[in-house]
């Protein structure tokens, strides 16, 4: 396994430099290179990462493999997002953290907490939730640079080097909605799913996070269909980003901490 961490490691850290490089010196980023790169690296990752979650006693989503898996995910969407979107420099972000995530869910440790006799529904709905939560937590990241950009624009801030080297305005809004309607729809199917295998709310202690996760898509859906019917766009649409998913890591993130490293 020392092995896989490191040619895992090796990956991220050689794309890290190249958009690094690129981006300072006002190169081309090679795209092949860079998403061949990943690939492989994203390969070692799920390699790594697979034993820690499937084991014999059933899947373990403790903190430390979950913080793994969502960095994987979000590297995964990044490289699908980057086949029709012009938004390679954000690599500069994407490796970076999924070699966090990697190292994180490597070294850390948690209570074991395996999901035993568990049906396929539910392993699905786990699965589709962290799914969500990463595309969500993009679009997060996404609108905090469409902020930056819009204030770019307005004011002329030492931001200006940065600003200069993320894609178009246009490109940047596009893509937020792009990543906020397919993470709305993972997140609608993680619900409905849950609501027909999860059988006891109160006894599982995630009442909770079911409601901050329906406020939070409460409030995605009504951004989407603001965006649609009244062209919501801009700071507004980026606001609201962050509100939901406030919501969403409150409800996911913070009972995991509470229930694993503080009870």
């Amino acid at each position: 396994m020392h092995l896989v961490f490191i040619v895992a490691s090796m990956a991220y850290i050689l794309v890290s430099i190249h958009i690094s490089w690129a981006l300072t010196k006002n190169h081309l980023i090679h795209k092949g290179l860079s998403l061949g790169l990943l690939t492989v690296g994203m390969l070692a990752h799920a390699a790594l990462l697979y034993p820690y979650v499937v084991t014999l006693y059933g899947l373990n989503f403790n903190l430390f493999n979950i913080i793994s898996l969502i960095s994987l995910f979000f590297l995964f969407f990044y490289v699908l997002f980057c086949l029709y979107r012009p938004i390679l420099s954000l690599g500069i972000l994407a490796a970076p953290s999924a070699l966090i995530g990697m190292t994180i869910g490597y070294v850390g440790r948690a209570p074991y907490q395996p999901l035993t006799d568990v049906s396929i529904g539910l392993e699905a709905h786990i699965l589709l939730s962290l799914a969500a939560y990463c595309v969500l937590l993009m679009a997060a990241l996404q609108a905090l640079f469409l902020r930056l950009q819009i204030r770019e624009l307005k004011h002329h801030t030492i931001h200006r080097f940065w600003v200069n080297k993320l894609p178009p305005l246009q490109s940047m809004e596009s893509l937020l909605f792009d990543m906020i309607l397919v993470g709305f729809i993972i997140l609608s199917i993680a619900l409905g799913i849950g609501f027909i295998y999860v059988q006891d709310l109160m006894a599982q202690h995630i009442v909770h996070k079911t409601v901050f996760s329906l406020l939070s898509w409460i409030l995605f859906g009504v951004l989407l269909i603001g965006h649609w019917r009244a062209g919501w766009r801009g700071k507004r649409a980026a606001n609201i980003t962050f509100y939901a998913f406030i919501l969403l890591a409150v409800g996911f993130v913070g009972s995991k901490f509470v229930l694993e490293l503080v009870l």
